[in-house]
C-alpha cells in the first residue's frame, strides 16, 4: 500500500464541481503495418493486458482515510479488469475530423469512477475522412488522472505501452502475473498512521519554512526587496493562504478575459500537427530562443487573434501557468508528481511575432533566475510537508487567481512506435481546464511533429475549430517573420511619422527608438498600425459590430 504525495493529493482535492483532473491523450494509428495488415478490438485487448500489468499505476484503487485525517493511499489489487477498462466504440458516418473532436469533448468532460483504478480507455473506430489520417486507421483515447502521472512519467510510460518494431502479439505478450496484491487496511490502522505521519511532520515543516525564507532574502533587494520588506508582505500573503485567496502572490494581477472565470461541465478539444523541423529552422535564424519559447510565441499569437476577433483583447498580456518537471535525469519511476509552477506572459497585446518572441525569451530567462534561486521544488515540498488536516483545509478553500490560461510543453519520443502492430501516427494530449484557468494549451512532439491542442469549456470557446485555425495561423506568420529576418529583411519596427491613427496614441521619446535597441512600447504601436488583427482591436470604443468572416463562420 504506497502513500500518494502532497502533490499527488493536491490534484484529488482540487477535482470538485466541474474542475476535472484527468489527463489524457487522443493517438491514431495505422493498422496496416500490423502482421495481415490489420488490427483486431482483442488485439488491443490482448496488448494493453500484456503491457499494463508492468506498471502498478493501472491497477490501484484509492483508499481514502476517514475525515480526511491523512493522505489517500494506493491500494494495489489482484487483477486488472481489462475490459472495463478498455471501450469500444465507432464515429457515425462520414467519420470526419470534427465528429472526432466533438466525440472525445464528451469523453474528455466525464469524471473517472473513483471505486475503479483511475484510468480509461477508448478505441475509436469509423475514421472515414480524417486528413492524414490512413485507411482503415483507428483511435485511441486513454485518460489518466492526474493523480497518477505527470507529463514526464506520462512520456516514459507512452513508450512503455509501445513497442519500437510492429512486431507480432505472441505468447510472451500474455499477462505474467507476477505481482502481490494489498489487502483492505482497517480503519484502526488508517487512524493510527495518521497520527503518526502527521506528528512527523512538523520537524519537516519547521526547516522547510526556515529554509524557504532564507532563499527569499537571498534574491537581494532587486527581486523581492531587503529583509524588513520581505517581512511586512509575508504578512498579508499569510493571510491571504489561510483565506484560500492567492491573487497577493502575483507580482501584477492578470487582465481578465472570457478564460478567466468558472468553467462549465461541457469541454471542447481541438489539435493541429506542426513541423518539427521548422521549429529547428526558426531557432536558427532568430538565435537566442527555445522551442518552449516558441510555443509560447504561438499561443500569444494564437490568443491575440482570437480575441482581437471578438473585441475582446486586453491591452496587458494574458499570464500563464508553466508546470515545470522535477524529475530531472530520471524521467521515469514510481514516484508520483513531480511538477512544480512558475507564472509568464505570452505577451498577447503584441502583434509582431519576432518582438513577441523577443520578450518571451527575455522574461523565460528572468522566471528562471527567480526559480532557481528559490527553488521550483518550493510548492511541492510545502505539500509534502503539512500535515495532511492543514493541507486538506488549504487546498479546500484555495481560490486561483483569475490567470486565464495554463501552458505546458512535452518532448516525446523522436522515433515511431506502434501498438499491437499499428504505426501511432498522430498523438494530441489533451489537458485540464479549470476554475480561473479556463484555457489550456499543450504542446507535444513525436516523430517529427509538434502537436499543440487546445482544451477549454464550451461556454468559453464555442468555435474550437476557429482557435485551431488562429494557432496555425500564428505560426505560419512566425515562420514567415523568422525568415525575412535571417534574410536581412526585417522590417524597422518604429512609428511612422505620418501614420494613420497611430498619430493619435501619445508618445514618450522612447516609444520613438527602433526595436532593435530597446524592444517595447514602440513594436505594439508600430505594428497596431499594420496588423489586420490589431486594427480590428483598436477603436475599442466604439459599438460592438457583428464579427464577419471566419470568425463568424466559427462563432
Amino acid at each position: 500500500m504506497k502513500q500518494l504525495s502532497g502533490a499527488d493529493a493536491m490534484f484529488l482535492q482540487f477535482e470538485r464541481n466541474n474542475n476535472f483532473m484527468h489527463v489524457a491523450s487522443l493517438a491514431i494509428y495505422d493498422p496496416s503495418t500490423a502482421p495481415g495488415g490489420r488490427v483486431r478490438f482483442k488485439d488491443v485487448l490482448r496488448f494493453f493486458a500484456s503491457r499494463v500489468e508492468q506498471f502498478p499505476q493501472f491497477r490501484r484503487r484509492l483508499v481514502r482515510v476517514p475525515l480526511s485525517l491523512d493522505r489517500p493511499y494506493w491500494l494495489e489489487e489482484s487483477a486488472i479488469d481489462v475490459e472495463f477498462h478498455v471501450r469500444h466504440i465507432a464515429l457515425p458516418h462520414p467519420g470526419d475530423w470534427r465528429q472526432l473532436c466533438i466525440q472525445v469533448a464528451r469523453l474528455h468532460s466525464r469524471p473517472l469512477d473513483r471505486s475503479k483504478p483511475l484510468w480509461e480507455a477508448y478505441i475509436i473506430e469509423g475514421l472515414h475522412d480524417v486528413p492524414g489520417a490512413p485507411a482503415g486507421s483507428f483511435a485511441l483515447y486513454t485518460k489518466m488522472h492526474h493523480a497518477i502521472i505527470d507529463g514526464e512519467s506520462g512520456t516514459e510510460l507512452l513508450k512503455a505501452l509501445h513497442s519500437l518494431t510492429p512486431e507480432s502479439i505472441t505468447d510472451a505478450d500474455e499477462p505474467m502475473g507476477g505481482f502481490v496484491a494489498d489487502r483492505e487496511p482497517s480503519l484502526p490502522e488508517l487512524y493510527s498512521r495518521a497520527l503518526i505521519q502527521n506528528i512527523e511532520r512538523l520537524p519537516s515543516l519547521a526547516r522547510f519554512s526556515l529554509d524557504t525564507a532564507r532563499r527569499f532574502v537571498s534574491l537581494g533587494a532587486g527581486a523581492v526587496g531587503n529583509l524588513q520588506e520581505f517581512s511586512a508582505s509575508l504578512v498579508p500573503q499569510l493571510r491571504a493562504l489561510l483565506s484560500g485567496d492567492l491573487s497577493p502572490f502575483l507580482s501584477r494581477l492578470p487582465p481578465q478575459t472570457r478564460f478567466s472565470g468558472n468553467v462549465s461541465a461541457h469541454r471542447v478539444f481541438e489539435a493541429i500537427g506542426l513541423p518539427f523541423d521548422d521549429f529547428k529552422t526558426i531557432r536558427k535564424q532568430v538565435g537566442d530562443v527555445t522551442v518552449n519559447d516558441l510555443f509560447l510565441g504561438i499561443v500569444g499569437g494564437a490568443i491575440h487573434k482570437y480575441l482581437g476577433s471578438k473585441r475582446e483583447l486586453p491591452d496587458t498580456s494574458m499570464i500563464a501557468m508553466v508546470p515545470m518537471t522535477l524529475r530531472g535525469d530520471e524521467k521515469g519511476g514510481d514516484r508520483g508528481n513531480q511538477v512544480g509552477f512558475t507564472l509568464m506572459p505570452v505577451y498577447s497585446d503584441i502583434a509582431h511575432p519576432i518582438e513577441r518572441l523577443r520578450q518571451i525569451a527575455e522574461s523565460a530567462q528572468t522566471a528562471k533566475r527567480v526559480t532557481d534561486a528559490v527553488g521550483k521544488e518550493m510548492a511541492r515540498d510545502l505539500l509534502e510537508n503539512l500535515p495532511a488536516p492543514v493541507s486538506e483545509a488549504l487546498l479546500r478553500n484555495v481560490k486561483l487567481p483569475g490567470i486565464g490560461l495554463i501552458v505546458s510543453n512535452v518532448r516525446g519520443p523522436d522515433v515511431p512506435l506502434y501498438m499491437a502492430g499499428a504505426q501511432l501516427v498522430n498523438y494530441s494530449p489533451i489537458s485540464i481546464a479549470l476554475d480561473g484557468m479556463g484555457l489550456n494549451v499543450t504542446s507535444f512532439s513525436y516523430n517529427g511533429t509538434m502537436w499543440i491542442c487546445a482544451v477549454s469549456c464550451r461556454e468559453m470557446m464555442p468555435d474550437p475549430a476557429f482557435f485551431a485555425r488562429c494557432l496555425r495561423e500564428a505560426f505560419e506568420e512566425l515562420k514567415a517573420a523568422a525568415a525575412r529576418h535571417a534574410a536581412g529583411k526585417a522590417e524597422v519596427l518604429t512609428v511612422p511619422a505620418k501614420a494613420p491613427k497611430a498619430a493619435k496614441v501619445p508618445r514618450s521619446p522612447k516609444a520613438r527608438r527602433p526595436v532593435a535597441a530597446k524592444p517595447g512600447h514602440s513594436a505594439k504601436v508600430a505594428t497596431a498600425a499594420r496588423s489586420p488583427a490589431a486594427k480590428r482591436v483598436a477603436p475599442r470604443k466604439r459599438a460592438a459590430r457583428r464579427p464577419t468572416g471566419a470568425a463568424a463562420a466559427e462563432g
